[in-house]
């Protein structure tokens, strides 16, 4: 199986090269925003506990987000692999995946790390949320998005390289590009 997790800040493109990623390869999409919302919607019981942290203001503790994604891994059958798209974002919630995989015999195939200057983000998000009226996309709240970004999520570069497993992406060009990019990566696994 084709195991991907893409990577990247927020705007850097996670969801419109998944979507490419989904299309080309035959994958199965896990975002965990989506699926989050999905267990809530269906009122299961990790939905519900997942709701209780929610409902609180509290992050989702990494055991249950690891049990829920393991429970959405286990539902694709015949899968020719997944695209992990928001997660994992600290470096505990990256080995939790590493074992979550390795007790079905899988493992992550590559992460691929779209990088975007802090710039480009900024105009990208703030874009988005004009044309959206996404109410996180506001210069204050990405601002922030990007600290917890910068402090929390990017240690986790080092630690696919050193499972070598780490692949750059230049999120910077048009879309066909950088798709180009990342098929490159993808196909020379």
């Amino acid at each position: 199986m084709l195991n991907i997790v893409i990577f990247g800040a927020p705007g850097s493109g996670k969801g419109t090269q998944s979507a490419r990623i989904v299309e080309k390869y035959g994958l199965n999409h896990i975002s965990t925003g989506d699926v989050l919302r999905a267990e809530i919607k269906n009122g299961t019981e990790l939905g519900k506990t997942a709701n209780e942290y929610i409902s609180n203001g509290q992050l989702i503790p990494d055991a249950l987000m690891i049990d829920i994604l393991a429970s959405v891994f286990d539902s694709f059958k015949d899968s020719k692999g997944v695209i992990f798209d928001g997660f994992p974002r600290t470096i505990a919630q990256a080995e939790a995946l590493k074992q979550m995989l390795a007790e079905r015999g899988q493992e992550v195939s590559v992460m691929l790390d779209l990088e975007v200057p802090e710039d480009e983000l900024m105009a990208r998000l703030i874009k988005r949320g004009q044309e959206s009226g996404r109410a996180d996309d506001n210069e204050e709240t990405i601002k922030k998005r990007l600290v917890v970004y910068h402090s929390q999520t990017s240690p986790l570069i080092d630690w696919y390289k050193n499972d070598g497993k780490y692949h750059h992406i230049n999120g910077l060009g048009s879309m066909d590009g950088i798709f180009a990019d990342i098929c490159k990566a993808v196909d020379s696994l």
